[in-house]
């Protein structure tokens, strides 16, 4: 590794945990605003506004958001993926602790191990099998549906968890020719008709916010787009399995904002199965390491 990629990674690291932090200030916006307002309008309105932002910035690139590509099999179901990840999530914002919400979070990469190798066909070798496996554990220690206090709300971030590894696959069979913002403009399109589906199965009818919840919700948005902006140049600028195990310092941020805004003290179950999960992940993480850079010796001793 030469210097000049070193400070790079170094960079791309800080990219990393600060996008993290924007994300969980989002989340603490979110979960105020579901709190107050129908989980489905904050669905909505945060779609809605996004969608105006990634489709300025699609256009200013030449990237065509009314397009029939957004209707082809791969974007299609990335587009679905995504909005059936936030519907979830935004029902585990409104009813679920923050802590164990962001804790099952965490096991979404092993997720997309278990995902690429099963439908990819990515080879997966026997130690990351067992790291997903484990983290998979780490999950149930964190929900303990064997104990008499046990919260089904956790279910939701699990199939959120499952759903958004549905996305991350489609993503990573993405035409090439598809551009990011054009991608997310329609991500965050999704979100208004599925926000109004979620109003309407739940029986709930809009309510005007109150100043202070536009501002909320304005904060959710704006946390958000720093977020994307800084993992997108995170992922670019470094070396993905240098950067991509900062991701696990949203779950430190997470329980930070927990305990501070909401009162919560995490269980031991909790932060004994994140610890489970979150190591697991790391551990996958220099297994993926470790096989590309003896798949890079390879190619250059040919």
């Amino acid at each position: 590794m030469t210097p000049s990629t070193a400070a790079e990674n170094s960079r791309a690291a800080i990219l990393m945990i600060g996008s993290m932090a924007f994300f969980a200030v989002e989340d603490l916006f979110l979960k105020r605003a579901a709190e107050a307002l129908p989980p489905g309008q904050v669905l909505a309105l945060t779609g809605a506004a996004g969608a105006a932002v990634f489709w300025a910035l699609a256009a200013a690139r030449g990237e065509r958001v009314l397009s029939r590509a957004a209707l082809r099999p791969v974007p299609l179901l990335r587009t679905i993926s995504d909005s059936a990840a936030a519907v979830l999530y935004i029902l585990a914002l409104a009813w679920a602790q923050l802590s164990m919400t962001a804790a099952l979070l965490q096991a979404s990469p092993l997720v997309v191990v278990a995902g690429a190798a099963l439908f990819l066909g990515e080879k997966v070798g026997w130690r990351r099998w067992s790291s997903v496996v484990a983290g998979f554990v780490g999950v149930l220690v964190i929900l303990s549906p064997w104990d008499a206090a046990f919260d089904p709300t956790g279910l939701l971030t699990v199939a959120c968890v499952i759903a958004l590894a549905a996305r991350d696959l489609s993503t990573r069979m993405m035409p090439a020719e598809i551009g990011t913002f054009q991608m997310s403009a329609w991500a965050y399109l999704g979100l208004v008709p599925s926000g109004a589906l979620l109003m309407a199965a739940m029986g709930e009818a809009p309510v005007m916010p109150t100043p202070a919840q536009w501002a909320g919700l304005s904060g959710a948005l704006i946390s958000g787009l720093f977020g994307y902006y800084a993992v997108v140049a995170a992922m670019r600028l470094g070396e993905v399995s240098v950067v991509a195990p900062f991701r696990y310092s949203r779950l430190v941020f997470a329980i930070l904002i927990a305990m501070i805004f909401f009162g919560e003290r995490p269980g031991l179950s909790t932060l004994i199965g994140a610890a489970i999960v979150v190591g697991s992940g790391l551990y996958s993480f220099a297994r993926e390491r470790a096989r590309n850079r003896r798949l890079s010796l390879g190619a250059k001793e040919r």
